[in-house]
This record gives C-alpha cells, sequence and structure tokens, in this order.
C-alpha cells in the first residue's frame, strides 16, 4: 500500500472508530446533507487529522492532489471530505501552495456545491493563491464570477475575505457586479460578506459602493453595511 492509500485507509478507520450515532443525524440536518456523517465535530476531527498527518507524511504534490481527491471523491461520509479540505490546508503542505491546485479547489467547489465546503475552500485555499499569483488566479476568477455555476460565482465574490489591503477591489467590484441581479441566497449573502469585510478596512469605500449600486438586496446591503457607522 503506498503512502496516498496508507493515509487515506488510517483516516477512515479513525474518523468510522470515533463516530457518534447520536450526532451523527443531528449534524446531518443542520448541514441540510444527503450524504451521513460519521457524527464527528469539528475539534475531534482536528485532534484525529493533526496526529494522522504527522504520522502519514505525504513526499510531494502529487501526493497530496491524489490523496486529497480519493478522499474527496470515494466520501461515503461528510467528515471525509472535511478531511480532503483539511489536508490541502495542512502547514506541511504549505509549499506546494500555487495555482496548479486550482483545478483541485474548482472539483471541490462545483461538486461539493454547498457552503460548508465553498467558504473554507474560496476564502484559505483560492484566496492565498490569488494574492500570490494576481495575474493566474484574478482571469480565472473573472471568468467563475459570471459561471453559471453559483458556486463558482460565490467563490469569485468572497475568495478576498481574508485580503485586506492586499484586495484587488476591482476584481471584488467585477465579481459583486456580475451577481447583482441574482436571487439565490448564497449570492446575495457573499455580496454582503465580502462587503462587511472590507468595510473593516475602508468602511467610506463600501458606503460608496452601496449607494452607487441600487440594485443591491436588502440582505446585501444590511450584510454590508452592519458594522459602519451610519
Amino acid at each position: 500500500m503506498d503512502k496516498v492509500d496508507t493515509l487515506v485507509t488510517a483516516v477512515r478507520t479513525e474518523l468510522a472508530a470515533a463516530a457518534n450515532p447520536v450526532k451523527a443525524p443531528e449534524m446531518q440536518r443542520y448541514m441540510k446533507s444527503a450524504m451521513p456523517f460519521h457524527g464527528v465535530p469539528k475539534p475531534e476531527r482536528q485532534t484525529i487529522t493533526r496526529r494522522l498527518f504527522a504520522e502519514h507524511p505525504l513526499p510531494d504534490r502529487a501526493s497530496l492532489v491524489a490523496a486529497a481527491g480519493k478522499l474527496w471523491r470515494e466520501a461515503e461520509f461528510r467528515e471525509e471530505r472535511y478531511v480532503a479540505i483539511d489536508l490541502t490546508g495542512h502547514r506541511a503542505h504549505a509549499r506546494w501552495q500555487d495555482s496548479s491546485l486550482l483545478p483541485l479547489y474548482e472539483e471541490m467547489v462545483v461538486t461539493g456545491a454547498w457552503w460548508d465546503y465553498v467558504d473554507e475552500i474560496a476564502s484559505r485555499r483560492v484566496g492565498p493563491i490569488l494574492r500570490a499569483e494576481p495575474a493566474v488566479v484574478g482571469p480565472l476568477m473573472r471568468k467563475w464570477a459570471v459561471d453559471a455555476d453559483h458556486w463558482r460565482r460565490r467563490t469569485a465574490i468572497i475568495c478576498q475575505l481574508a485580503a485586506k489591503d492586499e484586495i484587488d477591489l476591482e476584481l471584488l467590484t467585477f465579481a459583486i457586479e456580475a451577481s447583482i441581479g441574482e436571487s439565490d441566497f448564497f449570492l446575495r449573502k457573499g455580496i454582503g460578506w465580502a462587503l462587511r469585510q472590507h468595510a473593516r478596512q475602508d468602511p467610506e469605500w463600501v458606503k460608496r459602493f452601496v449607494d452607487a449600486h441600487a440594485g443591491l438586496s436588502p440582505l446585501s446591503v444590511r450584510e454590508a453595511l452592519k458594522h459602519v457607522p451610519h
């Protein structure tokens, strides 16, 4: 068994051993998930993965992609997909975080198609790569911003949540304006979230943006101005 299969098998075994049949249906119901849960809360999952990732180090980027992809595609329980995302963000793999991982993240965004997956990938995986490689990732986010898939669009909108003063305001504006007319709750909420986060850096810019975009939904406006003095 190679390093990828060994890690994947260990993850599945440990999650199954930690399963909580009482919590599992509650977690599935809360997440409105068709895929069942083992019932392993995030703190317990992180304890397990911290140990397993140390015990089963991956030798290269290809192994990371293979292991994360296998956990993701073959998942029978939702926690396996959470671990796939956790694996990509582990500090030992930071040196491999570049645009070559975007096809994997895109697959996760499109096939996961729910906020618990997409928000982590957008803000903590795609966002840092965007800031490191703006010439490569910026044009891709512009394509995602107008894509028919709303989860690609949400990713383009919220991928700069942690950008602070490195934010690309032209990209943020483009991504938001592309979805202003959409009725989808997650797009409207994402727009408000992205604006609210930037308001921590520049509340006046956010106020001007809201004033200049009458088509913003009440939800987006409410979220955008939540912490902006009136």
